[in-house]
């Protein structure tokens, strides 16, 4: 019997795809016990009441959008990556540094530092590309 394991890699893919799911109860923070008349969450109409916020929630709403944009190239890579028998320290801890870039992207766009958040968006592209040919020899 083979025995398996989720490696570090695997983790950082949970990681990843739990990041959109924080960006969006950080942009209903506060919202959720209100009542709606009061501009309170609109759980009947999500899509459109998030569609009209402004400020951090906008930002969160749109970090929320980009986190799910960039969770199938990750996960395509780090599946790619262990397919083709990458080290897997070295990807291990490229996967790490990704979900920590990403993490750091939510962070900048809540606080509107938009060029600093490019950066860290480019930084973080660029280690998933890493990622992809982790395995390459």
């Amino acid at each position: 019997m083979v025995v398996t394991h989720f490696t570090v890699a695997y983790w950082c893919v949970l990681v990843a795809a739990l990041l959109p799911l924080s960006c969006a109860v950080i942009a209903k923070w506060g919202a959720l016990g209100k009542p709606r008349r009061d501009g309170g969450f609109d759980n009947e109409n999500p899509r459109a009441w998030l569609a009209r916020q402004s400020d951090w929630r906008a930002r969160a709403n749109a970090a929320q959008a980009n986190s799910f944009e960039a969770m199938p190239f990750f996960i395509g890579a780090v599946v790619i990556a262990h397919q083709m028998g990458a080290y897997q320290t070295r990807l291990d801890m490229l996967a790490f540094v990704f979900v920590v870039l990403r993490m750091v992207y939510i962070m900048l766009y809540l606080a509107n530092l938009a060029n600093l958040r490019s950066l860290v968006w480019t930084l973080a592209l660029l280690i998933n590309v890493a990622i992809l040919f982790a395995g390459y020899r």
